[in-house]
């Protein structure tokens, strides 16, 4: 195609597409069911700023026609591997997880640690996270197994010379290459070592066990020892893959955790109802990303040169990929039996995805912990926001304000300071707002307050950057309350939420960062400390509302006395659990009024409250 074709040319059958830019370089696959209604929803006038900069970066665009979405999804996540766009979905997985591998393909097969692409011929357990774990358990399992572990040359080596290597002088192999076992006896072996592997660990222990006994039985101490010796071994390999679900359970967990720029990704393999493996990732997102459209690229990503052995029958999310029928497909093709991916609803599948989305929640937040304390990475994100904003110098010290609120009621603000890229928490303030009318008057309010001679003199020099939790009217505020306040110097700026689209006061359009800027990363960053800030004090302030709401009612109950409540409990939740003998202890408070506090407290229902984490709001249960 055919960036000259008219929209009515566009054939209405499902494909994929591939804008390029003016190098005829391709900056975006994407892939429709049908190609005519896709490709004309690009020239729309309500597009997400990230997408409108992909369809301004384009100059063209061209198509392949294909039977169905299954060919359709194959085919677009081919051409991302091949042409890498920048606004497609981009992997950083930077580990290489290593596995326990056996070369099921060799005359005498050989277990050993291995990282990289997989190869025909051979067997992987795992992946494991650490490097020593898996080093441990193959020496724990070589005592009980003791199969090939050396390399081919050493293996040469010792055929050619007639005597084994030193492993085996240490009953760490079987030493098939001198003949003292048979080929068959040592693949017999091998067997045994992958069924425990593959976790149907059982029947081995059960067998020892019977050894064991039957050694002992047999006064034969020596060979009961070594076998009580083996069987604590392989006891400890078991316990590092923990009994999770039922026997019969083969499945994968996936979860996947994101913000507007990056995706965290976690799986847990679980075979014969034990964990027994563990991987995790980042994604870039793409121009379009959404919570279906990440997963349906996580499981791409992650079976993307799968085995049949390797893709198990059952496939758990945290959400429903795009595409969940033709994936399913897919997947089944590439397994050769039928394959069914869920999201488990109850029950113990549901509690162990709950802890696989922690981990991928807690993935997503290192990563952007360990990128933002980066120095190298910290320098190149104030340059970029130096360039981008038209700054004189890098903003070495920016402030940030966010609002926040309860449908105009108890409203709140924070100040947040940043210093080379880290925070300084030393330097955070909170404002009360008391008359609010509406958001930009509170941020003309914080604004002015923050920026006041009595106030600025108290801070060691002024922010290279203000940033507004907002977009135009609520920069606007902060321009008119510096303006005001005859701070004439000050660089504002709003980063506006969902869009991440950063305006100046009185601009007609936002300057919009690339996906993968690290400037805009830092911006986020900042913007999102304001905004838990906010929420924790917030929180307080309703807290505290609330106490004096309830403790308002109550008979006799002075300021005095509701004011010590309130210092010595702290917060109503503290209140409401303490006993009538706590609450004598407070003083002023006597018997019959702790009694009446009791009783009052009891029958008043006060829950926590519900934080929308999209606009701040705290909403009303």
């Amino acid at each position: 195609m055919k960036s000259s074709e008219k929209p009515r040319d566009i054939p209405t059958d499902p494909g994929v597409y591939r804008w390029r830019d003016e190098t005829d370089k391709v900056i975006y696959v994407g892939k429709a069911k049908n190609l005519r209604s896709r490709l004309s929803s690009y020239f729309g006038n309500d597009l997400h700023p990230r997408t409108a900069t992909m369809v301004a970066t384009a100059t063209s665009v061209d198509w392949v026609v294909v039977r169905n979405e299954t060919e359709a999804l194959q085919l677009e996540y081919a051409w991302i591997k091949e042409f890498d766009p920048n606004f497609n979905v981009r992997y950083r997985d930077d580990k290489s997880y290593p596995y326990l591998a056996v070369s099921v393909g060799e005359e005498f097969p050989r277990a050993f640690v291995y990282r990289g692409d997989k190869r025909k011929g051979v067997n992987y357990f795992g992946p494991y996270v650490q490097a020593w774990a898996i080093r441990d358990t193959l020496d724990h399992l070589l005592r009980v197994f003791p199969v090939r572990s050396c390399s081919a040359g050493v293996l040469r080596n010792a055929k050619a010379a007639g005597r084994p290597c030193l492993l085996a002088h240490i009953d760490r192999c079987s030493a098939p290459c001198v003949g003292r076992i048979s080929a068959d006896e040592h693949r017999d072996l091998v067997d045994r070592f992958q069924s425990f592997l593959s976790g149907q660990s059982q029947e081995v222990m059960r067998s020892l066990t019977e050894q064991m006994q039957h050694a002992s039985e047999q006064q034969d101490y020596e060979r009961a020892s070594v076998l009580r010796d083996d069987l604590q071994a392989l006891e400890r390999v078991r316990e590092k893959s923990t009994v999770v679900l039922t026997d019969e359970t083969n499945a994968d967990l996936c979860a996947v955790a994101h913000d507007d720029l990056q995706s965290a990704v976690q799986l847990f393999s679980v075979r014969n109802g034990r964990i027994v493996g563990q991987r995790g990732f980042v994604m870039e997102n793409s121009v379009e990303a959404t919570d279906e459209s990440l997963m349906t690229d996580a499981l791409m990503y992650i079976y993307q040169n799968a085995t049949k052995d390797d893709i198990p029958v059952e496939i758990m999310t945290n959400v429903t990929p795009e595409s969940s029928e033709s994936l399913t497909q897919l997947l089944s093709e590439m397994r050769i039996a039928n394959v069914s991916i869920r999201v488990p609803a109850r029950g113990d599948k549901r509690t162990l995805m709950e802890t696989v989305e922690t981990n991928a929640t807690q993935a997503l937040a290192a990563h952007k912990a360990k990128r933002s304390a980066d120095l190298v990475t910290r320098s190149k994100a104030l340059q970029e926001l130096q360039e981008a904003l038209g700054l004189a110098s890098a903003p070495l010290r920016i402030e940030c304000i966010d609002v926040s609120h309860t449908s105009g009621t108890n409203v709140v603000a924070s100040l947040v300071v940043f210093e080379d890229g880290l925070p300084k928490k030393s330097e955070y303030r909170s404002y009360l707002i008391n008359e609010p009318r509406d958001d930009t008057a509170s941020i003309y309010e914080v604004v002015q307050r923050r920026f006041r001679p009595e106030e600025d003199s108290h801070r060691p020099y002024r922010p290279n950057l203000l940033v507004i939790d907002g977009g135009v009217p609520q920069v606007n505020a902060a321009a008119r309350a510096l303006n005001d306040n005859g701070v004439r110097t000050m660089y504002v700026v709003g980063l506006a939420k969902r869009m991440e689209e950063i305006w100046a006061p009185g601009a007609e359009y936002p300057i919009v960062l690339p996906r993968g800027s690290e400037g805009l990363f830092m911006l986020q960053r900042v913007r999102d400390e304001a905004h838990r800030f906010a929420i924790t004090l917030h929180r307080k302030k309703r807290s505290r509302s609330m106490v004096d709401s309830i403790l308002d009612e109550i008979d006799g109950l002075g300021p005095v006395r509701k004011k010590s409540l309130i210092a010595h409990f702290g917060s109503l939740k503290r209140l409401k659990l303490a006993s009538v003998p706590e609450l004598e202890s407070v003083p002023g408070i006597g018997p019959v009024q702790a009694q009446e506090i009791f009783d009052a407290l009891q029958t008043k229902k006060s829950p926590e409250p519900t934080i929308n984490m999209t606009t701040g709001e705290i909403i009303d249960q």
